[in-house]
């Protein structure tokens, strides 16, 4: 067995721009057509961003949708390339799976943007797990404009606030104490195969604190039931192999907790960061790596907030040099994105996007275009593992 080890952080949302089906991926009415994440955060406020910026970031960021990205164009020193999504969705379990090796073979089910959103059967089985005689909102909403919403009327009546968006998910808020913690947990775990065999990617539980309206907040108890991967993941083959995995944040429920040996989370991403620095210089031989890094999209992206974005890449950046300083020779470490979740762009949703393909471990490279799988693909050829089905090493 090689002792190389592998890498595979994946920070959430932040897309590049370019990607050519965008015009039929939609913010309301608008289609993403143009939306760059990154690029447009750069161009309304310069990023300080040596580490990625060195890999390749304003490199790739012309390559993918050519703009210019002020501050981060310098000659890069990594491998370095965009990636095309093929899978129909841009959500997270579609970009993550496809980045694994498992592009989505289906078409995800959404829930209109009407009020009620979910049919009768979907709110008649969220009472019974409840114990509840009815649900709140019912409706397309933001997370946290939902509980500054229903949070009292939830508090006084006991019933789930209930919430979908244009990703193919159902979201549940519940006060950890009011409602409980571990009732909303097994709410959503009890749903979840209902609304799987709908092809709902996810159903999530989103836990929020206190007493009334100006004092919610979410915490960061959140839950995903994602469904499982139709297919081999990345995770699953090198599991299969007898090597050790390592998921950091959301990957174990974007994958079911499927192909993991141990899961690393934490509130926030500060604490992600540490178990990633900490794995650098301590995970095992021939060991592979999976992390999520998800506030980029849920604090900024989904709420359209261009200078906390800025500061979020820009402390990834320090985060991302302390982790590469703690790698080994031979290691292989890349810097991706799931989709893009443009701050600057109308709506609250995810835009349709390239990502960067950043990679420190192997000199300087330029890969040029490739696919999300392909990504998966290099990670096993790194670790000497046999490909997955989809992809095609570009190392």
């Amino acid at each position: 067995m090689t002792d190389k080890r592998a890498f595979l952080v994946v920070m959430d949302s932040a897309g590049i721009g370019g990607a050519p089906d965008a015009d039929r991926f939609f913010n309301g009415h608008l289609p993403d057509t143009g939306a760059n994440t990154v690029g447009h955060i750069a161009q309304a406020q310069a990023l300080t961003m040596p580490n990625l910026a060195r890999l390749g970031l304003g490199a790739a960021v012309r390559l993918a949708s050519g703009q210019e990205a002020p501050g981060l164009m310098v000659p890069p020193q990594g491998l370095w390339g965009a990636a095309t999504e093929i899978s129909r969705g841009k959500d997270t379990p579609s970009g993550h799976w496809e980045i694994a090796g498992v592009p989505v073979p289906w078409d995800w089910h959404c829930f209109p943007d009407a009020t009620p959103a979910f049919p009768p059967d979907v709110t008649a089985r969220i009472c019974a797990l409840a114990g509840t005689d009815g649900i709140l909102a019912n409706c397309h909403a933001s997370g946290t404009e939902v509980i500054e919403d229903f949070g009292a009327e939830h508090i006084r009546t006991g019933w789930p606030i209930c919430y979908t968006s244009v990703d193919s998910v159902l979201q549940i808020a519940a006060h950890e104490d009011h409602f409980g913690l571990e009732r909303l947990i097994s709410l959503c775990q009890s749903l979840a195969p209902m609304l799987h065999a709908m092809r709902v990617g996810r159903v999530i539980a989103r836990p929020f604190v206190g007493e009334a309206p100006g004092q919610f907040r979410r915490t960061g108890n959140r839950r995903d039931f994602a469904i499982a991967p139709p297919g081999r993941t990345i995770l699953d083959i090198a599991q299969g192999a007898g090597r050790v995995t390592h998921a950091i944040g959301k990957i174990g429920d974007i994958f079911s907790h499927r192909g993991i040996t141990h899961l690393h989370k934490g509130r926030s991403d500060a604490d992600l960061a540490d178990h990633l620095i900490r794995l650098g210089g301590d995970a095992e031989p021939g060991s592979l790596t999976f992390a999520n890094f998800v506030e980029f999209d849920t604090n900024f992206g989904h709420r359209r907030d261009i200078p906390g974005y800025a500061a979020q890449l820009e402390w990834f950046d320090g985060v991302a040099g302390r982790f590469l300083a703690a790698l080994r020779p031979g290691d292989l470490a890349i810097f991706t994105a799931d989709h893009g979740n443009d701050p600057s762009w109308p709506g609250t949703d995810h835009t349709r996007e390239r990502v960067a393909v950043l990679g420190h471990g192997v000199g300087p490279r330029e890969v040029g275009l490739v696919g999300f799988s392909d990504i998966g693909a290099s990670v096993l050829a790194h670790l000497g593992l046999p490909p997955p089905d989809h992809g095609r090493s570009f190392l």
